[in-house]
């Protein structure tokens, strides 16, 4: 659940859901550390590969975050073109 530094009423729906994909995206990238983590803990051949796909899904799941915020927020686009 997002957490407002200020009373969340006085929020537009727009601010609300940047704040929301904003944490998503750290939540996604979160979930890529723990899998790597594991992966590079386990000694199980089998088991690192499942993580390691699970990781991937959520790789894609950050990109399509970045994409999204990329669209709706045009300084965090122009941040991306300048640093390409």
């Amino acid at each position: 659940m997002t957490q407002y530094l200020n009373d969340s009423e006085k929020l537009n729906e727009e601010g609300k859901d940047l704040a929301r994909a904003r944490q998503s995206l750290i939540e996604e990238l979160e979930a890529i550390n723990w899998y790597e983590e594991r992966i590079q803990a386990s000694g199980n051949e089998s088991l690192k590969k499942l993580l390691a796909h699970n990781r991937d899904e959520e790789k894609e799941h950050a990109a399509m975050l970045v994409d999204y915020l990329r669209k709706n927020d045009l300084i965090f686009d122009k941040m991306f073109s300048e640093h390409d």
